[in-house]
């Protein structure tokens, strides 16, 4: 079955960056859009960014938009978030997600994916 595990996670200062990592296994990565969401503390969990197969296009939220970048490399079964400019509201709990749905464009909800990593903690001092 597909396993994802991130990586990357840490204290960071505001306006500095980070970069996630979430290495997939037990399937072909090739045939799974990729999305990372985010949990903070007392909310539900938000999605954050996707890319679809071979790369073919990246989706950001607002909140990120501009500061992050996803990106995929299909030889290493990996997916990554750069993550710029962080602010102390971008602290929470990221976390990666795939499916392998036959939607061109999956919609930034978490329906949309049903294979979950165990999250990696993101924290943004002021």
């Amino acid at each position: 079955q597909v396993q994802l595990v991130e990586s990357g996670g840490g204290l960071v200062q505001a306006g500095g960056s980070l970069r996630l990592s979430c290495e997939f296994s037990g399937r072909t990565f090739s045939r799974y859009y990729m999305g990372w969401f985010r949990q903070a503390p007392g909310n539900s969990r938000e999605f954050v960014a996707s890319i679809l197969r071979s790369g073919d296009g990246a989706y950001y939220a607002d909140s990120v938009k501009g500061r992050f970048t996803i990106s995929r490399d299909d030889a290493k079964n990996t997916v990554y978030l750069l993550m710029n400019n962080l602010k102390p509201e971008d602290t929470a709990v990221y976390y990666c997600a795939a499916d392998s749905g036959v939607v061109a464009v999956p919609l930034p909800v978490e329906d949309e994916y049903h294979h979950w990593g165990q999250g990696t903690q993101v924290t943004v001092s002021s």
